[in-house]
């Protein structure tokens, strides 16, 4: 950990969130002083308090030791490298069209990698009453149940989620292309062509 690069991105996040060098240091339960040391680069946050100043300044601490926001860099928006995770402990679905650093509860996540469809992994699509409805034939029992439905646009994204001991299927706005994207909590993400 740089002393100054860290403490001049403390400096640069607490006056971004508004706070005085007192308020943040309330907050930790310190003394400005403290704050003032670390802002100086005399001095560097204790690994004990990098997780709650973390928190207060809004990033990751892997940040706050680097002593810099790690940028991505601008990839245009492009849907095609559209990334899904699903966190293994509560099942909360994310993704992203870039490079992010996903985390879900104190984990972090990597990018499902899809699998080829077939058999109970193939997704029917079907227009009814000017929808599309989306149906897979797949038991959804409480341990092994698609999880999720995506229709990936050219610039948006609509995702369903589906639950254990409901059928496997969805109404979604008419759609002329789209890429889609199902998870199996047993065999992972599966892509098709729409």
């Amino acid at each position: 950990m740089n002393a100054e690069k860290t403490g001049a991105l403390i400096r640069a996040l607490r006056t971004e969130q508004g706070l005085t060098q007192k308020q943040l240091a309330d907050r930790l339960h310190l003394s400005d002083r403290t704050v003032s040391k670390w802002e100086r680069g005399a001095g560097c946050p204790d690994v004990s308090l990098l997780g709650a100043l973390a928190r207060e300044l809004g990033v990751d601490p892997g940040c706050l030791l680097a002593g810099e926001l790690g940028r991505n860099p601008r990839e245009g928006g492009n849907m095609k490298r559209i990334k899904f995770y699903v966190c293994p402990v509560c099942g909360e679905v994310v993704y992203s069209t870039g490079n992010a650093s996903v985390s879900c509860c104190g984990r972090p996540l990597a990018p499902l990698d899809p699998a080829p469809a077939g058999g109970a992994h193939t997704l029917q699509l079907a227009g009814m009453d000017g929808e599309l409805f989306a149906q897979l034939a797949h038991p959804m029992e409480k341990g092994h149940f698609i999880s999720f439905l995506a229709c990936v646009q050219y610039d948006r994204v609509t995702l369903v989620r589906l639950w254990p001991e409901q059928a496997a299927e969805a109404r979604l706005p008419a759609v002329r292309r789209a890429d889609w994207y199902f998870y199996c909590t047993g065999h992972g993400l599966f892509p098709q062509k729409g």
